[in-house]
């Protein structure tokens, strides 16, 4: 374990690296390394670096096996964070004679580039600098975290968003997995080389015994090939994955401790689980009770070191960070975790709903960077320890991303095919088969951030961890069409602690586009003056897959004029346009977030009620709805009228299928509602009619 940090630019690029190695001092104390065009300095303490510049990269180590300094040279430097699983055999493959996987990085860097990185079975993110060129890359699901900052003033780079704020570095950004960097020093140009993403097509054509046997086998090397020589540990909450993994480290004759974390004096369901299995196994089990008085005391600690006040983050990192607090003590170099079971097996609630399981799982890895593996960095590394994962297994990923949906969901239950293999290998049916708690439930540390909230006066727990980390979580543009989706999808986002930048508005000339609406976008002007945000419009014709070109075209405007992180959309079940808009932001080094995705239809309406938006029926085009719906707004009758109508005719509730749009007159993020003066009704046909709002004026509220 390790944190590397890169400067290269206009500044004093050692003062800014002696600020980042301090900041990453929990990444290891037991070595720092600079390097320079020509030199390559070690020290013990980070303050008896030398080398001056304005080109530089730094180290800073723990040692979990061996004691590898770096930087690293040869024909260009390196300095990595890796794990690097197969390094021998690439080392006797090509002859390196390289003495660990650091150093074989650095010899494969040397001889193919950036070019042939698939060929690596590991975690990695690395920043290689070879003449006038500087690359910054990670493994492609971003176990391993890089972050970046590039100005007209240079690039800089490191392991942890705090440590380049912390030198005063604008517009910091996580680096997309799918992404590789490539700076060029003479003309500080920055170019993106894409890498692919797994993929769920052309689904496995053998028999169901096969690919269960098949997959036992991967899970077995996916464990095995982790397996450190120190002394290790397990997080463990007594469901599945955690159990398999214990079981199988078991099998193998592994020395490990099992590690549960719960708020003390509640009935949490992942104790009373966690002792069963440990019981029935014959593990070691080691659990911490923490109290809640003690709960804001590591909040201190914990929401700054993720740069994240997110309640789930939050509620998913207390656990996780009071378990690895004991680990540590028990002198614990290596912590494992069932993380990736989910995503890759389909365990989530939102793969029951899914059109196709598979399409769903990729979506969810591909967010795992952003949603879950920086936070389970930072805090194994707070406490000195490394993680590993073997459901994110790259073999492993692969395969079971082909095994088809019918062999994951059966009924209700999730990651069937891997409950039968736990099974198989010996795990009790009540533990294989134990319904999904997430870990923030189970623990209880969100009821007792509830409790917190309340007792300290706040009106939810985002307002009470916003206290904790007062900056926004990132920056994000919302795709904004005037109507309730977009409007509640921004709405949660900001209850959440982000940042609404801007909105990105796509007027299209094709009334029955099959991404935007386009009644209604006459009020986007207001509406944006009423959320006190700008606006990037694009025009578009419409035409199908086409219209992707314009949206693209906006978002990247929207990224360059208002530095954004990410982008909001307020998509339900369409699969077209989350996986169009899913396709793009990663195209472009942005995070996607879809609040409402997979949110019951009547939920969601009901929710645009009781949050206080004024949302008014602006066109129908489906049978049952006629011009008489036309100026409606959405209400406890509406929606009841709506479901007697899906019962009688069939149609979304919602109308993302088209069936009615809206558009949003006030909400409690305006600070201005808009009064609708004039307007004029078109009607096509019995069941289609317009609302065209003709004027229309901001009002104080």
């Amino acid at each position: 374990m390790c944190g590397i940090v890169g400067i290269f630019g206009e500044r004093d690029a050692f003062t800014q690296i002696q600020k980042a190695l301090r900041i990453m001092e929990k990444r290891g104390k037991e070595g720092f390394g600079l390097a320079d065009g020509a030199q390559i300095h070690f020290a013990k303490d980070a303050a008896e670096l030398k080398l001056k510049g304005k080109a530089l990269l730094g180290h800073t180590l723990h040692a979990v096996v061996d004691f590898v300094p770096q930087p690293l040279r040869a024909k260009g430097t390196l300095v990595a964070n890796c794990e690097i699983y197969n390094w021998q055999e690439l080392n006797q493959k090509y002859n390196f004679q390289a003495q660990n996987d650091a150093e074989m990085l650095l010899h494969f860097l040397d001889q193919f580039g950036v070019e042939k990185l698939g060929e690596l079975d590991g975690v990695y993110a690395f920043i290689y600098w070879r003449g006038d060129e500087v690359y910054l890359a990670r493994d492609l699901l971003g176990e391993k975290p890089l972050w970046f900052s590039y100005s007209t003033d240079g690039l800089a780079a490191a392991s942890e968003k705090k440590a380049l704020e912390a030198g005063d570095f604008v517009d910091v950004q996580e680096l997309n997995p799918r992404q590789i960097l490539k700076y060029s020093l003479p003309d500080k140009k920055l170019d993106i080389i894409h890498r692919k993403f797994f993929s769920c097509l052309l689904e496995h054509q053998k028999g169901y015994e096969e690919m269960k046997q098949e997959t036992k086998q991967l899970l077995q090397q996916a464990l095995e090939k982790r397996i450190p020589e120190k002394k290790m540990g397990l997080l463990f909450s007594g469901g599945v994955d955690s159990a398999y993994l214990a079981l199988m480290l078991k099998k193998n004759n592994i020395h490990f401790t099992c590690y549960t974390a719960v708020v003390e004096g509640t009935a949490a369901s992942d104790l009373a689980a966690a002792e069963k299995a440990a019981r029935i196994l014959d593990l070691p089990l080691r659990v911490v009770k923490v109290k809640i008085n003690q709960i804001p005391y590591y909040l201190k600690e914990i929401v700054p070191l993720i740069e994240d006040s997110n309640v789930v983050k939050v509620g998913v990192a207390l656990p996780f960070y009071t378990a690895c607090e004991l680990a540590k003590k028990d002198g614990c170099k290596v912590i494992f975790s069932g993380l990736g079971s989910e995503e890759i097996f389909a365990g989530y609630e939102r793969h029951k709903n899914a059109a196709n399981v598979n399409k769903e799982c990729v979506s969810g890895l591909l967010k795992m960077y952003e949603r879950d593996l920086y936070r389970d960095d930072v805090v194994t590394m707070a406490n000195s320890m490394e993680l590993r994962l073997p459901f994110l297994d790259l073999d492993l990923v692969k395969y079971v991303l082909k095994i088809p949906g019918k062999y994951k969901l059966k009924g209700e239950m999730g990651k069937f095919i891997f409950r039968e293999i736990a099974q198989e290998e010996g795990l009790p049916t009540d533990i294989a088969w134990r319904k999904k708690t997430a870990a923030q439930y189970g623990s209880k540390f969100d009821y007792a951030l509830g409790k917190l909230a309340k007792k300290n006066g706040f009106a939810s727990k985002s307002a009470y961890l916003r206290t904790f980390y007062p900056s926004h979580n990132l920056k994000l543009g919302v795709l904004y069409s005037s109507g309730k989706d977009s409007n509640s999808a921004a709405y949660i986002m900001q209850k959440q602690n982000y940042e609404l930048t801007c909105l990105i508005t796509l007027r299209s000339k094709n009334e029955d586009s099959y991404m935007f609406q386009s009644a209604g976008v006459e009020l986007v002007e207001l509406q944006a003056k009423a959320l006190g945000l700008p606006v990037v419009f694009q025009e578009t014709s419409g035409e199908k897959e086409e219209e992707l070109k314009d949206l693209e075209k906006a978002i990247r405007r929207a990224k360059e004029i208002y530095q954004i992180d990410g982008i909001v959309t307020g998509a339900l079940f369409s699969t077209y346009q989350r996986d169009r808009i899913e396709k793009i932001g990663d195209a472009l080094g942005l995070k996607v977030f879809s609040p409402l995705w997979h949110k019951p239809q009547e939920q969601h309406l009901r929710e645009v009620v009781q949050n206080g938006f004024t949302a008014i029926i602006i066109k129908v085009a489906a049978e049952g709805l006629t011009k008489e719906w036309l100026g409606r707004k959405i209400d406890e009758k509406f929606i009841t009228e709506m479901e007697k109508l899906n019962k009688k005719v069939g149609l979304n509730v919602a109308g993302e299928g088209g069936e009615y749009e809206t558009a949003v007159l006030d909400g409690q993020l305006f600070k201005e509602k808009i009064v609708l003066d004039q307007t004029e009704m078109t009607e096509e046909h019995k069941n289609r009619a317009i609302l065209v709002i003709k004027k229309a004026r901001l009002e104080e509220k």
